[in-house]
């Protein structure tokens, strides 16, 4: 009596079962975070688009199809291309202070070692602190009668100094400007400092022992080193501009005469105060479009200048 013996199966049949029930296996477990996104962001985001395509002041079902009509109100709406303008003027003074200070401050603190603990602390508190209330403060400090900026301009015999810093147009934006680089830059400061202590001990000893200079190992070895870590440094100072709201908004309410009204507080001023829901929707989808296409842009250029170390 002879046994019949079945046929081994293929080395590369039992890795693609493997394969496909680890696929399984991660989709299962990926799917309550699918379905959270879908409920709180890709819901939300399709409802607002289509909401840019009606006109509707937000009561009762009285919501009327426009079309494009908000879309080309907004390309052809002076305030808002003004606020893109001070968005982009945000992003970019924001990214030339924030960044290069704060990579400054952690290479700073790592070299300290155990002694900076402190500094750290003191320089992690801005980060704490709600924007509404750093809003509030500098706010007060800006005050042109009652601010200590204008009265230490005042006491030093330096009046020429003293302004009105949130009511003159022409300072509105750079005041905020510099409160948002204050509040943020202890962030970039750790994301920074997350980098360095990843970075090997061998590679600034034995530049050190060739005779470099802390300068060089700074330009040459650091910061190439760190170029993963800024470029998302550089993509999330760009978004978080580009979305800028609660300090503005505290701080100016997008005055005076729109000066510093960046494209949130506008939207935010149409849907809530002028109660126009499609226009808003509009506005809030352009948003959303500037800041993919912005970040893809930012990505794409940043990735050509990547170097080995």
């Amino acid at each position: 009596m002879s046994l019949v013996t079945k046929p081994p199966i293929p080395q590369r049949s039992l890795a693609q079962q493997t394969q496909r029930s680890q696929a399984w296996v991660a989709a299962l477990f990926l799917l309550p975070a699918i379905l959270l996104l879908g409920v709180f962001l890709l819901y939300p985001l399709l409802a607002n688009f289509r909401l840019s395509f009606v006109e509707w002041n937000g009561l009762g079902n009285t919501a009327k199809y426009v079309g494009l009509q908000n879309w080309n109100q907004l390309f052809q709406d002076a305030v808002f291309l003004r606020t893109v303008v001070n968005n982009l003027t945000l992003a970019a003074l924001s990214i030339l202070i924030q960044l290069p200070i704060a990579l400054v401050l952690a290479f700073m603190l790592d070299k300290a070692g155990r002694r900076s603990s402190i500094l750290k602390i003191l320089y992690f508190l801005p980060l704490l602190m709600s924007s509404v209330a750093i809003g509030t403060i500098f706010r007060n400090l800006y005050d042109p009668n009652f601010g200590p900026i204008n009265a230490a301009f005042t006491a030093l015999h330096l009046n020429g100094l003293a302004q009105d810093w949130l009511g003159n147009p022409s300072l509105a934006l750079a005041a905020v400007i510099l409160v948002v680089c204050w509040q943020n830059i202890p962030f970039y400061m750790l994301l920074f400092l997350a980098g360095l202590s990843s970075m090997p001990a061998e590679l600034r000893e034995a530049a050190t022992l060739d005779g470099a200079s802390e300068g060089v190992i700074f330009r040459r070895i650091t910061i190439p080193f760190l170029q993963g870590t800024l470029r998302t440094a550089l993509v999330l100072s760009l978004i978080g501009s580009l979305r800028y709201f609660d300090l503005v908004y505290v701080m100016t309410g997008g005055g005076p005469s729109g000066s510093s009204e960046v494209m949130a507080t506008y939207m935010y001023r149409t849907v809530f105060s002028g109660f126009n829901i499609g226009y808003g929707a509009a506005i809030s989808s352009a948003m959303f479009v500037i800041v993919i296409v912005a970040s893809a842009l930012t990505l794409r250029s940043t990735q050509r200048f990547e170097t080995e170390v």
